[in-house]
């Protein structure tokens, strides 16, 4: 019951994903590793969205290491369970939390010495800047752990790069970068203050490889130059090139086309669902105080309140003008969903 629960869940994700991003491009997906423990290395630059999209991309169960702060309340703690979602202690959760975390590491490493597959944002929190910041060492420790206690464990470590077009935008773009997957034992020699600091060096390497790395030294001003030269940031190899070859030969996005085609089915698109616009912007965004979290709420008032508002509405149609017409209605809804954020 339970697989089918998150089955259930992902697919209808996946469908939300499809009519709240205008594009998601995935590359090199089939180097996941098949049939072997996996533990994934992503970026972390847009709240919840970013396990989201590797939840709709990745066909098979997931367990994420995903900060303790989402799980203060009791309901949202048991739904983040359900969804195998484990939560880690920083320093900012309390001195006396971080001890709570050795639990955590042995659920991962039996998870891996399994033959699951486990999803961990090295970084250590989520962060809007396009670059990836330095490694925390907790998923050294997993690794480690992993190999010491499981040493028959044929453990995969794989790199992965999320990009965005612009994360508070509504639509936005994204792309999915899969890196060469690195067999762990590879770098592991024993020594473990050198194995952690391989480790770390690696996967930064090879995960800032995947994803659009603006440098943190004088990073708006370098920002502001790429905006300038119109650099698409979902092309982070062409990108990171320009920026070390001194801006020269920038990616530039295609020139918006048909703008004020795109406003007036965006605006058709708020008249429509109105309930669900006004929930967003007068309710929920105001009450946003990390904007990395922005595009989760945004996404969750779509998924929850756009589906009821659209049903409910088309009830009334059917007390009205009938069933045929309620029919229409719901049809000629999607279709706009579907111009208003694809064109």
């Amino acid at each position: 019951m339970k697989y089918i629960f998150l089955r259930a869940i992902r697919r209808y994700m996946k469908i939300g994903m499809f009519f709240y991003f205008k594009n998601i491009t995935v590359f090199n997906k089939e180097r996941l590793p098949k049939n072997k423990p996996t533990l994934i290395l992503c970026n972390h630059q847009n709240g919840l969205i970013d396990p989201l999209l590797i939840a709709v991309t990745i066909d098979r169960f997931l367990h994420y290491l995903t900060r303790a702060g989402v799980f203060t309340k009791p309901l949202l703690a048991k739904l983040f369970h359900r969804f195998q979602m484990l939560p880690v202690y920083r320093i900012r959760d309390g001195w006396g939390n971080l001890t709570n975390n050795n639990a955590i590491f042995e659920t991962c490493t039996k998870l891996l010495s399994q033959g699951e597959t486990v999803v961990i944002f090295p970084e250590g929190g989520h962060d809007l800047r396009r670059t990836v910041r330095p490694l925390s060492k907790g998923f050294t420790r997993i690794v480690l752990d992993t190999l010491e206690k499981y040493p028959e464990t044929d453990l995969q470590l794989l790199p992965l790069g999320l990009n965005y077009e612009g994360i508070l935008n509504f639509p936005d773009k994204a792309t999915i970068h899969f890196g060469e997957p690195i067999p762990a034992k590879s770098l592991y020699t024993g020594q473990r203050n050198q194995d952690v600091i391989t480790l770390k060096t690696r996967i930064q390497a090879e995960m800032s490889k995947l994803t659009t790395v603006v440098p943190i030294e004088g990073y708006q001003e370098t920002l502001d130059k790429l905006e300038s030269l119109k650099v698409d940031f979902l092309k982070p190899q062409t990108v990171n090139a320009c920026v070390k070859n001194n801006f020269e030969a920038p990616v530039k996005r295609h020139k918006a086309r048909f703008v004020w085609l795109k406003q007036l089915f965006r605006f058709l698109l708020i008249v429509n669902y109105i309930m669900p616009y006004v929930v967003w912007k007068y309710y929920a965004q105001p009450k946003i105080k990390e904007l990395e979290f922005v595009a989760t709420f945004r996404f969750a008032v779509t998924i929850v309140l756009g589906p009821f508002w659209l049903l409910l509405t088309a009830l009334v149609v059917v007390g009205l003008f009938g069933f045929t017409a309620a029919l229409y209605y719901l049809v000629m809804s999607l279709v706009l969903v579907l111009v208003a954020v694809k064109l």
